[in-house]
């Protein structure tokens, strides 16, 4: 065989092995052969609603210790306030969320639990699973609110947790190391499950995988759709105060490869 044709095949093997790592790593993820399943790290992890207009104060967290979050307008002792974040969200218009996590850190309650399965992290086919969040967990920041919130509305009570469904991932767009992509799937509050997408957007961090997603319900479903009470929400809902009623979430997953926390 002439030298020539040797370096040239020795070449192409080398160009090929140098493109296999590139192939096999989308979004900041390595492709998977088979189906993995990422866990969520209740610790690192949140669930958050939103109510707009807010009047100073309709928000609430499963994470309250967490620094970028603030309570609002009569606000309980011990609780976070920042007062300059609403007064700069008032002259901005509308910011969804409100207080939005910066860097994560380890200071959420148990609050989120659930699993995602990934079938093929390079198309992002055959993703599924479930987030559970404990109602019990959401505070507004203030003892009175909250009270009305989980008797009232969410009967938490009676219905411990707010789930989400995830059947499949709609619109995926990789651009570096980030994925945006609709979830399809079913959100269950106080019993009632109704189909719902939401909006994520994934990329690696140091201890997994981290997902903001959000789910929007305008405020008159909360009666007629989810079936919340008439009487509890009249003055927001009724009269048409609200116009909106955002969730979220802003979880960590943990690898199927990590060593257990």
């Amino acid at each position: 065989m002439p030298a020539s044709l040797r370096s040239f095949r020795r070449a192409a093997v080398v160009g090929a092995l140098t493109l296999i790592p590139c192939a096999t790593v989308i979004g900041g993820l390595a492709a998977q052969s088979g189906r993995s399943t990422w866990s969520i790290k209740p610790r690192e992890s949140l669930a958050w609603w939103q109510v707009e207009p807010n009047y100073g104060h309709l928000w609430a967290t499963t994470c309250p210790g967490d620094p970028s979050w603030s309570a609002g307008e009569s606000r309980s002792s011990g609780y976070n306030y920042r007062d300059e974040g609403i007064a700069v969200s008032a002259k901005l218009g509308s910011r969804i969320p409100l207080f939005p996590r910066g860097t994560v850190t380890p200071v959420c309650s148990d609050a989120l639990h659930g699993d995602i399965t990934i079938g093929d992290s390079v198309h992002w086919k055959g993703v599924s699973g479930t987030i559970i969040v404990d109602a019990q967990k959401l505070t507004t920041g203030a003892d009175f609110r909250d009270a009305y919130m989980h008797k009232a509305v969410l009967k938490s009570h009676a219905f411990e947790s707010i789930t989400f469904a995830i059947d499949s991932l709609t619109e995926v767009q990789v651009q570096g190391d980030t994925i945006r992509a609709t979830a399809v799937g079913n959100l269950t509050v106080i019993g009632k499950s109704h189909a719902k997408n939401a909006r994520l957007v994934a990329w690696r961090v140091p201890s997994g995988l981290r997902i903001r997603g959000q789910i929007q319900v305008p405020a008159k479903d909360m009666i007629s759709v989810f079936g919340l009470s008439k009487f509890a929400l009249n003055m927001g809902v009724v009269l048409g105060r609200w116009d909106t009623l955002y969730m979220g979430i802003d979880v960590i997953l943990k690898s199927p490869s990590a060593a257990t926390d």
